[in-house]
């Protein structure tokens, strides 16, 4: 069934990433360019790729163009790995559990899966088999081979082999695509490619990881088949870095920390919504009070906006029929209307906007909410407070001019990387998402949108990569994506440019030549979603909040009852300065005390008695260190007022 090859070209003329031009007969592969660069090349080879795309090392190279060989240091060369581990786990299934569909496996974030339909649930000792059978076909060190079968025919074949679930993918792909199959030893896979020429160049360093269900095509209607996850890396160092990793993330959770320092509980009764404990608030305000005090200086109003409104407003923003699905609705039969919970606060602050005539003058107005929001996420995306169904955002829009835009930009990206360094985030990546295929507006304000978000970046100096069809529906945006301690990314805060919903909602300003203009409209969050990001806090610190955002800030604790009064003084005299303080004076050992409230994370642990009551002094316990500080009690109050003010490092 194997197809022969269809290229005629005598010559290949090839461009190196150093720029060298080389030409070669055909046929000719990445192989035999490796090699005739080096020996040592084509020994670490393990793909190449050919203007941008990536193909097996030993194919014959389609076209001329510039050529990459991959090896296992290049960055491209981990989704090969992940994608033939997926492979492996698949015959791994087969050869142990005869009968077994499998159906779709691709390679993902930081791994693998493959998704199986098998009527007995897979358990952790499969697990434990198909990871020991993996390493054995690994060991095999077979060859990855690529066919091209005839259509009808493999559809035939793998319908005739029970394989229902390969025979449906091959009869939806296009007419025009290749039905390309990939050989490893005697089994066999439909699938596109690219793979490493042999089992072996895959390595050991990989982990299955857990069992989960999901429905063939992501659709509830169809079956349910099970998902094996895995995780694989190009040598047993990054597999164990990843691995320690996972078991930092775990100790980290936010969910079990936020029970542990009574920050906040969910309950099925308010599925998605967060109730926020006395403790969890605290942190919640200080972060509010943070972000408010930075906004106001940058310029910033701030406005309140409706929760319910007329679905007619959103029609004519789109988000009806863009975004309908993940708004809640609410008929009122009374009215014969049906309200939308708003999803997002952009169409409400434009009418704020529309209030009143608007000149040139007035430009830029910036307008800014701490904006309550519900969205219908699917209960099984839902993630403690990181996902939730009724979130606020720090949301702001900005309404400007054409010829102002990238004067707003750059100082929307001072501001939002100054909070970040202060939060205590320095490693951040910034990302161009550009026009998705569901979109509104036409493509010439898409080029000016896109064209003038580069503009701005390239002016501040931020490197970026760009993310093609991967912004919002209504203009490209600029994303910042941070790293946490133990190096996980996650994506906060954001810059869309909208030159379509001014438009959709009438918004005009009043221009120089006394005719009406509109304005653009950027969206911009710092944090994102307050709750969210707060869980991210919670796990970058551990629960260890820097001093300003703890929520108790100093615990008071007596050695002995001689020193109840004294502690009382101590207490009132925090209180007074600000500072966030509790008082225990129980009849237990000051160890014991020490014990307890250093669990709950508490930065310090001022310690009075009768000696300390005597000279006016307190012993200062720093949570996480040795030993103790001791201070006049004025000096201790001057200096923990200090050390607990907001970070105010950025412009």
């Amino acid at each position: 069934m194997q197809a022969a090859s269809q290229n005629q070209q005598a010559e290949r003329h090839i461009t190196l990433p150093d720029g060298k031009a080389l030409t070669f007969p055909t046929p000719v592969t990445g192989y035999d360019v490796a090699k005739s660069i080096g020996e040592g090349l084509a020994k670490a080879a393990l793909a190449a790729k050919l203007n941008g795309e990536i193909i097996d090392l030993h194919r014959e190279l389609f076209a001329d163009g510039k050529l990459e060989i991959v090896t296992r240091k290049s960055a491209e060369a981990l989704e090969v790995i992940r994608h033939d581990t997926a492979h492996i786990m698949a015959e791994a299934v087969q050869e142990l559990f005869p009968g077994t569909q499998v159906t779709i496996g691709p390679s993902i974030e930081n791994g693998f899966y493959y998704d199986f339909a098998r009527d007995q649930p897979f358990t952790p000792e499969d697990l434990t088999k198909i990871e020991a059978k993996m390493k054995e076909i690994v060991a095999r060190n077979e060859k990855f081979t690529r066919e091209v079968w005839n259509r009808d025919e493999a559809i035939k074949h793998f319908e005739g082999i029970g394989e229902k679930y390969k025979a449906e993918i091959i009869r939806d792909l296009p007419t025009s695509e290749d039905i390309s199959v990939y050989r490893q030893g005697k089994w066999y896979d439909l699938c596109r490619g690219p793979h490493l020429p042999t089992t072996g160049a895959i390595g050991t360093a990989f982990k299955l990881m857990k069992v989960a269900g999901a429905y063939w095509r992501g659709d509830s209607k169809n079956a349910m088949l099970q998902r094996i996850y895995g995780t694989a890396w190009r040598d047993q160092k990054e597999l164990d870095a990843h691995l320690h990793m996972l078991e930092e993330a775990e100790k980290r959770d936010h969910r079990k920390i936020g029970k542990e320092l009574d920050l906040f509980h969910m309950q099925e009764e308010a599925t998605g919504s967060v109730f926020w404990h006395d403790n969890g608030y605290v942190i919640w305000r200080q972060l509010e009070n943070f972000i408010r005090a930075r906004i106001h200086k940058a310029g910033y109003q701030e406005v309140r906006t409706p929760q319910l409104f007329d679905s007619s407003l959103f029609k004519a923003s789109g988000h009806w029929d863009m975004y309908g699905d993940n708004m809640f609705k609410v008929d009122v039969k009374a009215d014969e209307k049906t309200l939308g919970i708003k999803p997002m606060n952009c169409p409400a602050h434009v009418q704020i906007f529309n209030q009143g005539l608007k000149s040139y003058r007035d430009l830029p107005i910036r307008m800014a909410e701490f904006g309550c929001c519900h969205r219908n996420e699917p209960s099984g995306a839902m993630h403690g407070i990181m996902r939730v169904r009724q979130f606020v955002q720090d949301d702001a829009h900005i309404f400007c001019t054409r010829d102002q835009m990238q004067a707003e930009a750059a100082s929307y990206f001072k501001l939002q990387l100054g909070v970040y360094k202060d939060l205590g985030f320095e490693k951040i990546s910034v990302k161009l998402a550009l026009r998705p295929e569901k979109r509104i507006g036409g493509d010439d304000l898409w080029d000016w949108a896109e064209n003038a978000l580069r503009e701005a970046l390239n002016e501040a100096g931020l490197a970026f990569e760009e993310l093609p069809g991967e912004g919002a529906f209504y203009g490209p945006k600029v994303e910042f994506h941070l790293t946490d301690a133990i190096g996980r990314t996650w994506q906060c805060g954001t810059l869309q440019v909208d030159p379509n919903l001014p438009e959709r909602l009438d918004a005009s300003y009043i221009g120089e030549d006394s005719a009406r203009h509109r304005p653009i409209m950027l969206h911009r969050a710092i944090l994102g979603s307050m709750e969210r990001f707060i869980g991210i806090l919670i796990e970058h610190h551990a629960g260890k909040f820097p001093l300003w955002l703890s929520p108790v800030q100093v615990v008071v604790a007596t050695i002995t009852s001689d020193g109840d009064e004294y502690a009382a003084k101590v207490k009132a005299a925090l209180d007074a300065a600000g500072i966030r303080a509790k008082l225990d004076i129980r009849n237990e050992k000051i160890n014991y005390k020490v014990r307890e409230h250093s669990l709950t994370k508490i930065p310090q642990i001022w310690v009075v008695g009768k000696r300390e009551a005597e000279e006016g002094n307190v012993a200062i316990r720093h949570f996480g260190s040795d030993g103790q500080e001791v201070l006049a009690l004025d000096g201790a109050i001057r200096k923990i007022v200090e050390e607990s003010a907001p970070p105010q490092s950025a412009a």
